[in-house]
């Protein structure tokens, strides 16, 4: 038989293991939620509730992303940051703050759409309102004054009025509302009137009850009118003894159509905010493929920049090396009295001058790390900060630049370009935009069509022994019979022309948009020519930094035998050989393979310079215009397996 023990602290252990393992999943997960976060594209999402009333609730607009992605974190290795030119774009894209900002352009352009779609005048620009009419006329004592032309109130048979007083500031043809509105208005009201003159009411004192629905379905046209429909219900009650129908219920319907004939008629007219809106969304896709162009060059210019000052760093410090081998041998010969002890200051001299340019090029090595630092990272992160850039790829430059003739070039960079594309598109949405103040030009004719029924039905009373008309006798079904058989049609239709003599407002609005848009055109011509020269210019530079890089070349080899034949020459005591010499030899070779790397970046800058004019830059890279909106890159980094397998 086995004993087994209790532990008294058994639950309280089991209680803390538990505690640390939910302590640690949660710190887990505040550390991968950022970058999941991170790699989820910037979206504007309806809200997830049913569409009777998602016009009404608010949309989601995912928040800001200031977290770097975990490919950079992957990239670190014992405090290094080893960047192949790849990873350096694709980390530039996911975390670049500035491509982060033009990110949400193409969003803004989806949204003005959806908002053009909606139609009315441009966002932020006042519009005229309708009135509806309060008054059922013909009903009790002051509805019957009313509808006689006694009192103040409409006599439009039940007509809307246009109202509101405002000021439109928007110049050109105003776009119908598209979105269909429909407005419910519903009163109860309670009225003492004291009469002075009871003939009509029979009483000295008039208490009025009512209750009133008015409910208003309008819809806009794309030919620039309006179609509306009412239905006004009133349930009336009051305590004149003269009414043969009290409480009452009244209705009416009523349909109207608003249609303009000359200024504001047109489908063309009145949909060119949408067509302009669609146009916009995809040249924002295009502004954004040239930020994002702009950012991939910049991104290689850094990187290779770096790549230069790493060349020149080393070659200073073998420059420091050989002259701090050069200042060891002086000292042995000065030992052994071969040459005069004067010679050993100016070899120490040496040495100083070549270790602070090696002091110089480390500087200018942190400035280059810490400018592509900035341009891959969102924020400040300690570990970057402290990381040194290790870079991959070496720039490499081929034996001859084969480049197609410059005529091809050009057709290349207007077919690329996406600046060149924006140009096109913003050409067709001004055309577009003329036609807003070419039909203002034309009077405003409309035509007017109204066409409502009425009807009335209450509780039937005799009246000094005079029995009611039992046709008005009963309740609103009643009155809502009457209308739709009806028994009581009004039909109405109303021609208005108005012309503004001499019309100089709508002349000069023409005239400043068609002097706007024959600039612009001159301005884009110019530009295109621009394009012509810049290809040119950029070939011309590229064929220079080539020659120049191989005249560095050859240069820094021949400085290279110089300075060894010298040395060889020093070292068996030629009489023609000094120590000048051979510090002369020295700083020319420094100088020599500074310049070779300066003309390596050149050529680098210039190949990339070239690739940006033709608008290839992101295809000569790998890159796709979704990646770059997403702020995601697919393409794993590949380095760091390699190098760990490299130790291994």
């Amino acid at each position: 038989m086995k004993l087994r023990i209790a532990d008294p602290h058994g639950s309280d252990r089991s209680r803390d293991r538990k505690g640390a393992f939910f302590a640690k999943t949660a710190a887990a997960l505040a550390l991968v939620m950022p970058c999941l976060a991170q790699n989820q594209p910037v979206t504007v999402e309806s809200a997830p509730v049913p569409s009777a009333i998602r016009p009404y609730v608010a949309p989601t607009v995912s928040p800001i992303r200031l977290h770097n992605s975990s490919r950079l974190d992957s990239l670190v290795r014992a405090g290094n940051l080893y960047l192949t030119v790849q990873d350096a774009l694709a980390l530039a894209i996911e975390n670049n703050l500035n491509l982060e900002i033009d990110r949400y352009g193409p969003l803004l352009a989806d949204s003005a759409l959806e908002r053009s779609k909606a139609g009315g005048p441009n966002r932020g620009v006042p519009s005229g309102s309708s009135q509806i009419s309060s008054v059922n006329n013909g009903v009790g004592v002051n509805g019957t004054t009313a509808s006689a032309g006694l009192g103040g109130g409409s006599g439009n048979g039940g007509g809307s009025s246009n109202g509101g007083g405002a000021t439109i500031q928007q110049v050109g043809t105003i776009v119908p509302n598209y979105d269909p509105t429909l407005q419910s208005t519903t009163n109860f009201s309670h009225i003492t009137q004291p009469q002075a003159n009871t003939i009509l009411s029979q009483t000295n004192s008039l208490v009025q009850s009512s209750r009133t629905y008015n409910s208003v379905y309008s819809q806009g046209l794309s030919t620039g009118g309006q179609v509306q429909f009412r239905d006004y219900q009133q349930h009336f009650q009051e305590n004149s003894p003269g009414d043969f129908v009290n409480p009452v219920a009244a209705t009416h319907m009523d349909i109207s159509l608003r249609q303009p004939l000359l200024q504001g008629f047109g489908i063309g007219l009145n949909n060119r905010t949408i067509r302009i809106s669609q146009i916009n969304v995809t040249a924002a896709r295009q502004q954004f493929r040239s930020q994002l162009l702009d950012l991939v060059a910049s991104v290689l210019n850094l990187y290779w920049s770096l790549v230069a000052a790493n060349t020149e760093l080393k070659a200073r410090q073998q420059a420091l090396e050989i002259t701090q081998k050069f200042f060891d041998d002086t000292k042995k010969e000065i030992a052994a009295e071969a040459i005069p002890a004067i010679q050993l200051p100016r070899a120490q001299a040496e040495v100083a001058t070549r270790r602070q340019e090696v002091l110089i090029a480390q500087a200018n090595v942190r400035q280059q790390e810490i400018l592509l630092k900035e341009a891959l990272s969102h924020t400040e992160d300690p570990i970057l900060e402290a990381a040194s850039i290790v870079t991959v790829d070496r720039i490499e430059v081929p034996d001859a630049d084969d480049l197609p003739p410059l005529r091809q070039l050009v057709a290349t960079a207007l077919a690329k370009r996406p600046d060149v594309a924006v140009t096109k598109y913003r050409e067709q949405t001004d055309e577009m935009n003329l036609a807003g103040t070419a039909n203002p030009l034309l009077p405003a004719a409309t035509l007017n069509l109204l066409s409502y029924d009425r009807g009335v039905a209450g509780a039937g009373h005799t009246v000094d022994g005079e029995p009611p008309n039992p046709y008005f006798v009963g309740g609103l079904g009643s009155a809502e019979a009457q209308v739709l058989r009806r028994n009581f049609p009004n039909n109405q239709a109303v021609i208005s022309l108005s012309a503004s003599l001499g019309n100089r407002s709508a002349q000069a609005d023409y005239a400043i948009d068609q002097l706007q848009y024959r600039q612009s055109q001159v301005v884009n011509q110019k530009a295109a020519n621009a394009i012509v020269v810049d290809v040119a210019a950029r070939m011309s530079a590229l064929r220079q930094a080539h020659t120049r890089y191989d005249a560095a070349t050859e240069t820094s080899a021949l400085q290279r035998q110089l300075l060894e034949a010298d040395e060889q020459r020093f070292v068996s005591g030629a009489r023609t050989t000094t120590f000048d010499t051979i510090m002369s030899d020295q700083r020319a070779l420094v100088t020599a393979q500074v310049s070779e790397a300066n003309a390596l970046a050149a050529y680098a800058r210039a190949r990339i310079s070239l690739d940006q004019v033709l608008g290839e830059t992101l295809e000569k890279n790998h890159i796709s215009l979704e990646e770059g909106l997403n702020g995601h890159v697919e393409r794993p980094s590949q380095f760091p397996a390699v190098l760990d397998s490299g130790k291994q």
